[in-house]
């Protein structure tokens, strides 16, 4: 299996990219819900499905619980969780406050692995690896174009990581879970940034370096 694409061509003429194309996600309207999820656990591990269904129909009420505390949530192999919000920029200091914040989110910052993609001779004969960051969950899919017409284009609101044709901009394979700094978060009266977040752990051709 693999995640689909199709080719779609930017037709903003204010963009830099115009006229470029570009690989778009697309996705059917199928959901992978909790039953497939227990499906698949229970033939990966000896567990019983009701088990695991009981386990996973709870994950949410734990996770609330541990918002509520102010507390980070970290899950080995899929990364950390944690509450974000928007604030409404006030002038003076006594006035900023709980009743200042607005839209509340939860913000995702994905597990990530170090994969090493080559070696460089150094001029004192020494050998480097080069690696790059990749998101755990991504690092092993592939992807394909599709002609389904019944794939389905969804735009994505979050920054992680989606390519837009409209405007050109492609903010690459990582995951942005802080929002943007100094910036709205629901418009309007908003002037505030978001906040909790600003963690970018890299993507699939991320952070370069050499170990």
């Amino acid at each position: 299996m693999s995640q689909k694409f199709i080719k779609s061509q930017n037709k903003n003429s204010f963009s830099q990219a115009y006229g470029k194309y570009f690989a778009q996600a697309v996705y059917d309207n199928h959901f992978i819900g909790t039953e497939e999820l227990s499906d698949f656990i229970q033939r990966q591990a000896s567990v019983k499905k009701s088990d695991i269904k009981a386990v996973l129909q709870e994950l949410g009420e734990a996770f609330k619980h541990f918002f509520e505390m102010g507390q980070k949530i970290k899950l080995d192999g899929i990364g950390i969780f944690k509450v974000g919000f928007s604030s409404i920029g006030v002038t003076r200091l006594e006035d900023c406050g709980a009743q200042t914040i607005t839209t509340r989110r939860v913000l995702f910052q994905p597990e990530t692995t170090r994969v090493v993609v080559g070696q460089q001779k150094l001029d004192n004969g020494t050998v480097k690896q080069k690696y790059v960051n990749a998101i755990t969950m991504l690092k092993d899919v592939v992807f394909e174009e599709t002609h389904d017409n019944a794939m389905n284009v969804e735009s994505d609101d979050s920054g992680n990581g989606s390519t837009n044709p409209s405007n050109g901009t492609n903010s690459g394979s990582g995951s942005n879970t802080g929002g943007n700094s100094g910036t709205s978060g629901t418009g309007g009266d908003n002037t505030g940034g978001n906040s909790g977040g600003g963690d970018n752990p890299g993507g699939g051709s991320g952070d370069d370096g050499y170990n």
